[in-house]
């Protein structure tokens, strides 16, 4: 029988598990844009950007590993409870300091520690709440919810923090995550081994954790793999991010408070027509063929996003437009729009497939500290880049550093159909 997207909807452990984490991730995305646009109001430069996503991403190579070893002795839900209750108090306190560039760094940085608690408990979770048939619906379904928070997070955003102003913000995420901690009450986890109950798991042993998992993720090729582009891809993500200003100001030459909704709302969109795709047309397709043209769809999008304008410049679409009506015209943005709906849609391509492996091949009692490896290798992966890309962009632009990405990512591509 071919699956259907909605069919884990049907199971309320799960209905709950969503909503909650719909609430928390556009609390989660508003403010994490929220810092992007902030600190760049302040600074109006890339680097302090990049500093921004430094404050967050640090705390994933620190405290991943550890964060997931400890996940998986505790019971997941409150983990979840507790990570939202205290990320809304500490929303609550910057709702006071929000001028203080130090004070925003740092609550970044605390922000971002207790989301490494909260990463390994969420998706893991997933097996916990939904029937092993509905998980590849599951999953697509948490990829929406994860990118079409996204689209509604960076739509509303700016013109939340003009009507709001910082503080206002700051107080309305605060109720958000308290709202999507109210749902995590109502789950019921299925499935759920007592790991407390075993005497191996009654005290954490970091070393022998990490020891454990990494040996499981070499061993097992599908499981490396999974990881391996899964961290790639939410690595890219936060390199973008480090950029998105400056390649608003410079490449666009547009307000950077318009950057969510003609970029960053496409690629949102793109990934939740993509996750739906997925289910209802490619599910039986292979996992590891839909992840290589995620890939090759990525680069080539990327390498295209800086000439939007030569694009809508040739003849042929100059000529095109004389046949169009006015609102159909196709200019410099409508041309960025597709691309990074395009972007949007080949990441879907990697979440959904490669989630979904991870999640059939781990158990209970490693999966937490799987998604806590993949939390810290994507910090580890994406460091350096972030450190590099915002000097590299105020000294040689952000164009190049673009399609200097796209062009490592087609090369990734062609090496994965080469070895494979």
């Amino acid at each position: 029988m071919k699956s259907k997207i909605f069919s884990a909807l049907s199971e309320k452990p799960f209905l709950y598990a969503w909503i909650s984490e719909i609430f928390a991730l556009i609390a989660t995305n508003i403010f994490n844009f929220f810092l992007l646009l902030v600190v760049f109001d302040l600074t109006h430069s890339n680097t302090a950007t990049s500093a921004v996503v430094l404050s967050l991403t640090i705390p994933s190579i620190i405290f991943g590993v550890i964060a997931g070893a400890y996940v998986d002795r505790w019971n997941k839900k409150k983990v979840l409870l507790i990570a939202n209750l205290s990320r809304a108090l500490l929303l609550v306190l910057l709702a006071f300091n929000v001028s203080n560039l130090f004070f925003l760094y740092t609550v970044a940085f605390v922000f971002s520690f207790l989301t490494q608690f909260f990463i390994p408990a969420e998706l893991p979770m997933v097996p916990l709440v939904v029937n092993k048939k509905n998980l590849y619906s599951a999953n697509a379904l948490f990829g929406m919810a994860i990118y079409g928070s996204l689209l509604i997070s960076y739509i509303i955003a700016g013109p939340l923090i003009i009507l709001l102003k910082p503080s206002g913000v700051s107080i309305l995420l605060a109720f958000m995550l308290l709202f999507a901690s109210l749902f995590i009450l109502f789950i019921r986890l299925r499935n759920s081994k007592n790991l407390q109950d075993h005497k191996e798991f009654e005290k954490a042993n970091i070393f022998r954790d990490m020891k454990h998992t990494i040996s499981l993720i070499s061993r097992t090729r599908e499981v490396f793999q999974a990881i391996f582009f899964l961290a790639l891809f939410q690595a890219l993500v936060l390199v973008i991010a480090t950029i998105a200003p400056g390649y608003a100001a410079s490449v666009l030459g547009i307000p950077i408070v318009d950057l969510p909704l003609l970029f960053v709302a496409p690629a949102a969109l793109g990934v939740v027509v993509g996750a739906g795709i997925i289910i209802h047309y490619f599910h039986k397709t292979s996992k590891d063929k839909l992840i290589t043209i995620g890939v090759f769809l990525s680069s080539i999008s990327l390498m295209l996003l800086p000439y939007g304008s030569k694009v809508a410049s040739r003849d042929f679409v100059q000529t095109l437009n004389l046949y169009l009506p006015n609102y159909l015209t196709i200019d410099t943005m409508h041309i960025v729009i597709i691309l990074a709906f395009l972007l949007g849609f080949s990441n879907s391509l990697v979440f959904v497939p490669a989630n979904t492996i991870l999640q059939e091949k781990t158990t209970e009692a490693f999966r937490g500290k799987v998604y806590g490896f993949l939390n810290t290798f994507v910090g580890l992966l994406a460091i350096l880049p972030i450190i590099i890309v915002g000097s590299l962009a105020d000294l040689i632009g952000v164009s190049v550093v673009i399609v200097g990405i796209g062009a490592l990512l087609l090369f990734l591509g062609i090496f994965r159909l080469i070895v494979r």
